[in-house]
């Protein structure tokens, strides 16, 4: 078939991939991405990742700042796209905006679907402890990532990921996927297969509370949370009642009372969990840089058998 007419709509770094991939595919009628925002301490404003690609292209740019109850599907409407792709655009689209397009709109999703439908399916599938990932290729429907799938890619977790690592991969696999699948799909040659309903599992949006660090918790479970929530919220603790971010933490074989400090030197700050213990190597002070755990601890005395962080 002749090159597709591609709505694209999307907003952060995760979806550039995929308008990129988009790009090769076909002819971009328009970009729909989320109104611009202030950003930063300074509350400049700023727009995101997708707008600042489109504009690098010179592509036609929609910020639509409401989708429902709007003449926002007349005006696509009027653009006549094949297919409208989405990734992570960040709001749920009513079912006159999906049926615009001759061949729906399909969403690149980074789980492997139905496990982690929601927001966040990065973090949440490091958190869990899960050993595989990857992206789906989605027909979409009116509801949360619950629309039957057209193809999947797998993407390994490894030990070390933490969600900008594994982010960036799935990014990546999101435009391949795309890529070799969406022309198949368009032609006809793939069908959408609906979800099984078992093995359902949400990824709500992150909350600044999920990276709070429990001491009273497994330790593999709390470095998973460090990796999980690193860029942002950041794993977390507090000390003599400032928070401290964990930026980089290992599973130690000590064992003792959740929350006290079994050891503290240049290798880090060892602290007692529900089960196993918890070393700290990279940690940063409100309002400071991080630092290791021998710079942390030049400036502060941590006592062995002390319970400090909480």
């Amino acid at each position: 078939m002749p090159r597709p007419r591609i709505v694209f709509m999307g907003t952060p770094d995760f979806a550039v991939q995929s308008l990129l991939g988009c790009l090769e595919l076909g002819e971009i009628a328009a970009v729909v991405t989320q109104p611009d925002k202030p950003r930063g301490r300074g509350q400049e404003i700023g727009y995101s990742a997708v707008k600042a690609l489109a504009l690098e292209r010179g592509l036609p740019v929609l910020q639509p700042a409401k989708l429902r109850g709007t003449p926002f599907a007349d005006e696509l409407r009027a653009l006549k796209p094949d297919v409208s792709v989405v990734t992570a655009y960040g709001k749920i689209l009513p079912q006159d905006v999906l049926d615009v397009p001759q061949h729906g709109s399909v969403n690149v999703h980074a789980s492997l679907l139905p496990r982690w439908r929601g927001a966040a399916p990065i973090q949440w599938a490091i958190a869990a402890g899960d050993a595989m990932t990857g992206v789906c290729l989605m027909k979409m429907d009116a509801g949360m990532d619950t629309g039957p799938v057209i193809s999947r890619a797998e993407e390994p977790i490894r030990a070390d990921d933490t969600a900008r690592t594994l982010h960036d991969r799935l990014a990546a696999l999101g435009r391949q996927l795309l890529v070799r699948d969406l022309p198949r799909y368009l032609a006809g040659e793939l069908k959408p297969t609906p979800q099984p309903s078992e093995g359902v599992k949400p990824a709500p949006m992150i909350k600044k509370e999920d990276g709070r660090l429990d001491f009273s918790r497994p330790a593999a479970e709390l470095e998973r949370k460090v990796r999980a929530f690193t860029p942002w919220p950041g794993g977390y603790t507090s000390l003599a009642g400032a928070l401290v971010k964990i930026h980089s933490a290992k599973v130690s074989a000590g064992k003792g009372k959740p929350g006290v400090v079994l050891s503290a030197g240049a290798s880090g700050i060892e602290v007692a969990c529900g089960e196993g213990a918890l070393l700290l190597q990279q940690l940063q002070p409100e309002g400071k840089r991080a630092m290791t755990a021998a710079e942390f601890l030049a400036g502060r005395k941590i006592a062995i058998g002390s319970a400090p962080f909480g």
